[in-house]
C-alpha cells in the first residue's frame, strides 16, 4: 500500500466516524487528515524525481564509461605504428609487442609530473615533457646507453 493510499484509507475512517469538523478537536483532526493527504503526494512526487534522475545518473555514467575506454584505453597503440612515437603507453607492452624486446626508459617530469617513455634515439638531456611543454635533462647511466646501442 502506497502512502498516498494509506492516507486516503485514513481520511475514510474519518468520514466512517462522521468527524464533526465545526468542533475544535474535530478542525484539528481534520487539518492533520489534509496535511498527511498533502504529505504523502509530495512524497510520491519526490520518489518519481528520485527515479528520474536515477535513470539519468545511471546513463551519464555509462556514457562517461565510453569515454574513459576511449581516452584511457590500456592496448599499446605504438605497436600498430609503423612509424613509431612514443604516445606515453609504450611501457604497457606485452610480451607478444613487436616493441617489447626494445629497450625504453620511464622518467616522470618534475614540473606536472607525467610519466615520459624514450628510446635510445632521444638525447635524454634534451628532454620536452609531452604534456606541459617543459624542457628537462635526465642523467641515464652509461651501461644503460651502451645497451640501447648494442656495444
Amino acid at each position: 500500500m502506497t502512502l498516498a493510499q494509506k492516507a486516503a484509507y485514513i481520511q475514510g475512517l474519518a468520514d466512517g466516524v462522521e468527524l464533526d469538523e465545526t468542533t475544535k478537536e474535530g478542525k484539528l483532526i481534520a487539518a492533520l487528515l489534509d496535511l498527511v493527504g498533502d504529505m504523502a503526494d509530495a512524497i510520491e512526487q519526490l520518489d518519481e524525481d528520485l527515479d528520474t534522475l536515477n535513470d539519468y545518473v545511471e546513463e551519464l555514467d555509462e556514457d562517461l564509461g565510453s569515454v574513459e575506454e576511449l581516452l584511457y584505453d590500456d592496448e599499446c597503440d605504438c605497436c600498430d605504428d609503423d612509424d613509431f612515437e612514443c604516445d606515453g603507453n609504450c611501457c604497457d607492452c606485452d610480451e607478444d609487442c613487436e616493441l617489447a624486446d626494445e629497450d625504453f626508459f620511464e622518467v616522470e617530469c618534475p614540473a606536472c609530473g607525467e610519466v615520459i617513455c624514450f628510446d635510445g634515439s632521444i638525447d635524454p638531456e634534451e628532454l620536452a615533457c609531452p604534456a606541459c611543454g617543459e624542457k628537462f635533462e635526465c642523467i641515464i647511466a652509461e651501461e644503460d646507453l651502451k645497451d640501447l646501442d648494442g656495444e
